[in-house]
């Protein structure tokens, strides 16, 4: 959840503590932490493997998700 609040400030999303959306905030932590753990893994050169990864790049993943995200929830909006 912290990643995933981390993620929002960074990409200006979150409105403070009480303007921040909790759900989403959530989802792209898991979600980013996954990312961030296959992006690591093949830099690597580990291959494919698809694990939890740290902080950071729990972090980068969830600014990974919360970008495309973003730009999904923008093309249905249209």
């Amino acid at each position: 959840m912290i990643c995933g609040w981390l993620a929002q400030v960074i990409l200006g999303r979150s409105g403070g503590m009480r303007g921040t959306n909790w759900t989403e905030a959530i989802i792209a932590g898991l979600l980013g932490s996954f990312v961030g753990g296959t992006l690591i893994s093949l830099i690597s050169g580990d291959g494919f493997d698809i694990k939890a990864s740290g902080i950071i790049g729990s972090v980068l993943g969830a600014i990974i998700v919360l970008a495309i995200w973003g730009a999904i929830r923008g093309k249905s909006r249209a």
